[in-house]
């Protein structure tokens, strides 16, 4: 497990090309879980991304993988925003990385990624949502809970062509078998999606250690109930070790406190 960067209760940025300033509050927490001997997960909050790996069980060097990518991932921090370029480039290079880890046999090793990221996008502070594997990305709007990525799995695309139903994918025997991957020494493919940014926007970035434990319902629950980032990845964490705790959790919680207007005049600007 390789956990970069720490949480923050207020990070405020000045994006003069947009003229906007955005201040965000997050929190992260992992767990080894009960059934698993080693946290193959790894995540990094390092501003300006925010993202989970969950490297593959089953597989060589898992935490190898899911490290290579949050450390690449974590080498754009420092600056206001990213783009989708330089996260295609960071994966790619993880990618590399990966090839020369300690304990990957020829077969390799892979993990899963997903995260968001702040952008400038069609001249707007936006967040990149991005996704390789069954991690996921949800968020939640005026008590809306939105799903935002798409697993890349066997089961998803059961559910896709109408075989099984959501509920039967849940407990679905090849529910573990992911479709796409960062690492097995292919090019990485993330799906992107835009998200406005926008005051009162909460995010969750988790691996499936946690989805695994927790319905959406449930997810919704602990998100509303606790209005503090720290206070709510820990009563998440918590309930999905109560729940069974099977795979290893992670999870990180991004609010957005506010979006203002800066002139040319303020400071930053």
């Amino acid at each position: 497990m390789t956990q970069i960067g720490q949480g923050s209760p207020s990070h405020t940025i000045a994006l003069p090309a947009v003229k906007k300033s955005v201040t965000l509050a997050w929190s992260a927490l992992t767990d080894v879980g009960h059934r698993r001997e080693v946290n193959e997960d790894s995540l990094v909050t390092a501003w300006p991304v925010f993202a989970v790996a969950d490297g593959m069980g089953g597989h060589s060097a898992g935490d190898v993988a899911s490290k290579a990518v949050v450390t690449r991932l974590a080498e754009l921090g420092g600056t206001p925003t990213t783009t989708a370029e330089s996260l295609n480039q960071a994966l790619a290079l993880a990618v590399d990385d990966m090839k020369a880890g300690e304990g990957v046999t020829d077969l390799g090793t892979g993990t899963t990624v997903t995260g968001v990221a702040l952008a400038i996008v069609s001249d707007a502070a936006q967040l990149i949502a991005f996704n390789i594997g069954d991690s996921r990305v949800y968020q939640l709007t005026s008590g809306v809970l939105e799903q935002v990525t798409i697993d890349h799995s066997v089961v998803q695309e059961l559910v896709d062509a109408g075989r099984i139903t959501r509920e039967e994918a849940d407990v679905h025997p090849h529910g573990n078998v992911i479709t796409r991957a960062v690492g097995f020494h292919e090019p990485p493919v993330p799906d992107y999606r835009i998200l406005p940014l926008h005051e009162g926007l909460r995010i969750l970035v988790c691996s499936d250690g946690l989805t695994k434990e927790l319905t959406a319902y449930g997810i919704r629950h602990f998100l509303m109930s606790n209005p503090n980032a720290d206070d709510a990845v820990a009563a998440l964490v918590t309930a999905a070790l109560e729940n069974g705790g099977r795979d290893n959790v992670t999870a990180i919680v991004l609010d957005v406190l506010a979006v203002d207007d800066i002139t040319d005049d303020a400071p930053g600007a």
